[in-house]
């Protein structure tokens, strides 16, 4: 197994930290707030702090497997150092359909909230408006990994400058105190979960190796800062609403809940975001999905990005995605995978030659069994009910 990095484009160290920013941010920093309103605002705040330093090291560690791996994705990394003997082959390829439907069930999640988008705000009819999402979102991916890095990029900065005048304006509004009473320790499992949940990129870590050209320290640093605007988006989103929307927080989103207090404008600012927001996360997701199955099945990138995307597509058109036996089958097969990808790390440090490559010492087995512990506990989290 080489280190060599093989990759249609390079991009920049903007390009590659808005890969990681543009995944994360989408439907769950927008339900943070309903959490967050269900705790205290300490521990709101230390409940992110926790969750950053952690998903860090799990995107530094998935990082470490992928350049280890030649700028792998997890289903190569796993036949590489998971899978041995003569089942290898069968094992890969149940993951590959397993990992493959959780990622087209999300991104099909995806392309349903857009078309919503487009019906509410157009009054487009609900199968033209996915229809029409997926035509101009699919084909961002089809010009290729170069071009989805410049459009991830301007999407963040285009998301920043929209939460910052949702920001001014709901400083200028009036404002309530933010809560400082515990109610239940069940409810910080539920916000951890759903922070955890907000920060995950893990998917596009590989891409950001990869589009580096297996630089560490810009795997480092892109993977570092990327998290880190997520923190900050989800911080501030949170912070605005508390203050803004007081005690008329709702399950309904964050913006749906700023728009009842600072006006109606704020539903098309909201608009813009959630378009955004689905976007980056749908531009990244199948970007990935498309990579994985070229490299499964050998076909070329084009026939490969057909295949990631058009069934997305189907799933939404036909509603299997709104099926709570879906969804569910997703999120366990995420946290399969998540505990896979230490399985798969830890074996990797193993190759003398590997060690202390990019995590250093935080690569070690209490961290692994940390990440490990942290990913059970998300899980646990997002099964719990809301005090």
């Amino acid at each position: 197994m080489s280190n060599e990095i093989k990759s249609e484009a390079r991009l920049t160290f903007m390009e590659s930290t808005s890969l990681i920013v543009g995944h994360g941010v989408g439907s769950g920093v927008l339900a943070v707030p309903f959490l967050a309103s269900r705790n205290s605002w300490g521990e709101f705040l230390l409940t992110i702090i926790i969750a950053y330093f952690v998903n860090l090291l799990l995107h530094l560690m998935i990082g470490e497997l992928s350049y280890n791996n030649g700028g792998a994705h997890f289903v190569k990394c796993f036949e590489e150092e998971l899978f041995k003997g003569k089942f290898k082959k069968i094992a890969t390829w149940i993951v590959f359909a397993l990992l493959g439907l959780s990622v087209m069930v999300n991104v099909s999640g995806f392309i349903t909230g857009a078309g919503a988008v487009f019906t509410s705000w157009f009054g487009l009819n609900s199968t033209v408006g996915m229809i029409l999402y997926y035509v101009l979102a699919a084909g961002v991916v089809y010009l290729g990994m170069k071009f989805v890095g410049i459009c991830e990029k301007y999407s963040v900065i285009a998301m920043v400058l929209v939460v910052g005048i949702l920001f001014v304006a709901t400083l200028n509004s009036t404002l309530s105190p933010l809560k400082e009473e515990h109610i239940a320790i069940t409810n910080v499992l539920a916000l951890y979960s759903m922070v955890a949940f907000s920060l995950s990129a893990v998917m596009s870590v590989p891409q950001v190796v990869k589009g580096v050209n297996g630089d560490k320290k810009k795997i480092r640093l892109s993977i570092a800062c990327g998290t880190g605007v997520n923190i900050l988006i989800i911080l501030i989103i949170t912070f605005m609403t508390l203050i803004g929307a007081g005690e008329n927080i709702s399950e309904n989103g964050a913006l749906v809940d700023l728009s009842y207090h600072l006006g109606g404008w704020v539903s098309i600012i909201g608009y813009v975001f959630s378009l955004l927001a689905l976007s980056t996360s749908f531009w990244a997701n199948t970007l990935n999905l498309r990579d994985i199955v070229a490299e499964q099945t050998k076909l070329n990138l084009k026939i490969s990005w057909l295949l990631a995307s058009l069934p997305c597509l189907a799933i939404a058109l036909f509603g299997m995605a709104s099926f709570v036996a879906f969804a569910r089958l997703a999120g366990i097969i995420q946290v399969l995978t998540g505990i896979g990808i230490i399985l798969a790390y830890n074996r990797s440090r193993k190759h003398g030659e590997r060690v202390d490559t990019i995590c250093g010492k935080f690569g070690t087995l209490p961290f692994q069994l940390l990440v490990i512990f942290s990913s059970v506990l998300a899980t646990v989290g997002s099964v719990l009910s809301v005090k």
